[in-house]
C-alpha cells in the first residue's frame, strides 16, 4: 500500500465522508483542516488536525493554515535518498494523497450584489498551492480536485494496492486545468474584461478540417451551459466532421430563434439556411422548408424545434440528409431514420439558455462579440408607408427571424410562414434580392421581402415591385431611406422599418 497519509481540505464536501472512511479503512492517516476536519470528525472519521502537523495554529481568520514546510515538504518530496534524508532531519512525514477543492469564487461573483472585498475573501490561496504542489509531484502524490474521481482512486487502491502512474498523471492534468480556470476567472473579474481566459478541453480529433489537407479538432468549454452541439446525444450515424459541426451549429442557432411553441424547421447548407418553414405540425413545417430549395437541401442539415414523429421521419427519409437535430425523437421516428445508417441523429436540449458570447479567430488573436439575441418587438417597428394588417404580424415576425440567420448580404422572400426565396452572401444587395426573387418566382411567388440591412438605393424596392411583393421589412437608417420609401409609395408596397440591423458574416 503506497498511500499512507492523505490531506483532505474541501469546500464542497460531497463524497468527503466516503472518501475519508474508505481510506481510513485501508490504514491511511487522514490529515485535515478547519471545517473539513470538523465535518469528518462529526461523521466518525479519526482526523489529525493540520495544526498538529505544522505546530502552528490557523492565523489571520484562516487565511494561513497549510502554507508550511511540514505540509508542502510532505507533498513535494521526491523518491530520492537526499529528499528522504532531509525529511527525516526536519521531522516531516510524506503526504501521499491530496484531496482539495477551492473557495467558490466563481459562484460568489455571479451575484450582482457581491462587492470587491467579498470577492477577494473568496480567492483561495492555500488550496491552489497544495493542488499545484501535488500535481507537480504526481508520481509520489495523488491529487484529487473532482468528486467524480474519488471512486476511480479508491477502486485502484482496493484492486491494485496503489494508484497507477497513468491515472496519477491524468488527475494531475485535471488539477492544473482546475487551477488555471480558477486563476482565469479571478483575472477576468479583477481586470474588468481587460483579460480573457479560455481553457477548452479536447473532445475529439476530427478526420480533417474544411478540406482534407487541413488538421482539425473539436474542443469543449466545460463551464458552458448553453444550447450546444458539444453536449448533443448522438443516436445514430458517423462522427461529425469539421464542416458538420460548423453547419449544424448554424442550423441549431437558427431553429432556437423560433422557440418551441410552434413547430419550425431550418434546413442549412454551407452554414446558411436554404429553407425555413413553420406550421401547425412538424411534417408540414419540414415540407415548407424543403420546397424552398429542393436541390440545396440535398446533403444538407435539418434542425427542428419539437419532437420528431414518424410521419416527419418518413418525409425526411425521402431525401439525402447529413444530420437531423431535434430536442427528441419518437421511438417510431428513430426506427424510420435509423434505416439510413450514416444519417447523424443529434438529440439536443433546447431548453437551456442561449450562449452569451461568440468568438472568431483571426491571425494573432480573437474577436469576441455578444450573441445576436435581440428579439423582434412589434412596438419598436415603424410603418414608413402603406398599411400593416394585424393578421400579417405572424408572417412579418417569421420573415424577421428568418433573414436574421442568412449570410449577408441577405434577402429573404416569404409566403405565409415559409421561405420561398433566399439570397445570401452577395457582395451587392441588389444581387441578393434578384436571387431571392427569382427563386421565389419558381416557387410560386412571395408576398414579403425581408432584408438584414438597410437599402442604400431604391433599386431593391423597384425589383420587388416587378415580382409582386406587397410588404418590405428592413432596418432603415440609410441617408437614402426616403428614396426607398417613395418608391414603395409609388408601387403600393408597405415599408416596415425594424430599426435593427442583422449582419451575419
Amino acid at each position: 500500500m503506497k498511500i499512507k497519509r492523505a490531506l483532505i481540505s474541501l469546500w464542497d464536501k460531497e463524497g468527503a465522508e466516503k472518501l475519508a472512511k474508505s481510506l481510513q479503512q485501508m490504514g491511511v492517516e487522514i490529515v485535515s483542516t478547519g471545517n473539513t476536519a470538523k465535518f469528518l470528525e462529526e461523521n466518525g472519521v479519526e482526523v489529525t488536525p493540520v495544526e498538529k502537523v505544522t505546530g502552528s495554529p490557523e492565523i489571520l481568520d484562516g487565511r494561513v493554515k497549510t502554507l508550511h514546510p511540514k505540509i508542502h515538504g510532505g507533498i513535494l518530496a521526491k523518491e530520492s535518498t537526499a529528499h528522504q534524508a532531509e525529511l527525516d532531519k526536519l521531522d516531516i512525514k510524506r503526504i501521499d494523497l491530496v484531496a482539495v477543492n477551492l473557495y467558490p469564487f466563481t459562484e460568489v461573483i455571479k451575484s450582482k450584489d457581491t462587492d470587491l472585498d467579498t470577492a477577494l475573501e473568496n480567492i483561495d490561496i492555500g488550496g491552489p498551492t497544495m493542488v499545484r504542489a501535488a500535481a507537480k509531484n504526481y508520481k509520489k502524490c495523488v491529487v484529487l480536485v473532482d468528486t467524480q474521481d474519488y471512486n476511480l482512486v479508491l477502486d485502484e487502491l482496493k484492486n491494485e494496492d496503489d494508484v497507477s502512474t497513468e491515472l496519477r498523471k491524468k488527475l494531475a492534468v485535471k488539477a492544473f486545468s482546475h487551477t488555471a480556470k480558477y486563476d482565469g476567472a479571478i483575472t477576468e473579474y479583477l481586470s474588468q474584461g481587460e483579460y480573457l481566459s479560455i481553457l477548452a478541453k479536447k473532445k475529439d480529433a476530427l478526420r480533417y478540417g474544411e478540406n482534407p489537407h487541413q488538421q482539425a479538432d473539436v474542443f469543449s468549454n466545460p463551464n458552458d451551459k448553453s444550447v450546444s452541439l458539444i453536449n448533443a446525444n448522438k443516436l445514430n450515424g458517423k462522427e461529425l466532421s469539421y464542416n458538420n459541426y460548423n453547419d449544424a451549429d448554424a442550423a441549431l442557432n437558427a431553429v432556437v430563434e423560433f422557440g418551441t411553441e410552434k413547430p419550425a424547421v431550418v434546413a442549412v447548407k454551407h452554414a446558411t439556411p436554404c429553407g425555413i418553414g413553420q406550421a401547425e405540425n412538424l411534417k408540414d413545417a419540414f415540407i415548407k422548408a424543403r420546397k424552398c430549395d429542393e436541390k440545396s437541401i440535398f446533403g444538407g442539415i435539418v434542425a427542428v424545434n419539437t419532437k420528431v414523429d414518424e410521419d416527419t421521419a418518413k418525409e425526411m427519409n425521402q431525401i439525402f440528409l447529413e444530420i437531423v437535430i431535434a430536442p427528441s425523437f419518437t421511438k417510431e421516428a428513430l426506427e424510420v431514420l435509423k434505416k439510413k445508417k450514416n444519417l447523424r441523429l443529434l438529440e439536443v436540449d433546447m431548453s437551456k439558455e442561449e450562449a452569451s458570447w461568440e468568438f472568431k479567430s483571426i491571425n494573432g488573436g480573437l474577436l469576441r462579440q455578444s450573441k445576436n439575441q435581440s428579439k423582434f418587438l412589434t412596438e419598436d417597428i415603424k410603418v414608413a408607408c402603406g398599411d400593416l394588417p394585424k393578421d400579417k404580424m405572424e408572417e412579418i415576425l417569421f420573415a424577421y427571424k428568418s433573414v436574421k440567420h442568412v449570410k449577408s448580404n441577405a434577402i429573404a422572400v416569404i409566403k405565409g410562414t415559409a421561405t420561398v426565396g433566399l439570397g445570401c452572401g452577395a457582395t451587392k444587395r441588389i444581387d441578393a434580392a434578384y436571387k431571392a426573387l427569382e427563386q421565389a418566382k419558381e416557387n410560386g411567388g412571395g408576398e414579403i421581402l425581408a432584408s438584414d440591412a438597410f437599402f442604400p438605393f431604391e433599386d431593391v424596392v423597384n425589383a420587388a415591385a416587378n415580382y409582386n411583393i406587397k410588404y418590405i421589412l428592413q432596418p432603415g437608417g440609410s441617408k437614402n431611406d426616403h428614396l426607398s420609401i417613395e418608391a414603395c409609395k409609388k408601387h403600393g408596397i408597405t415599408m416596415i422599418l425594424t430599426k435593427m440591423r442583422h449582419f451575419k458574416h
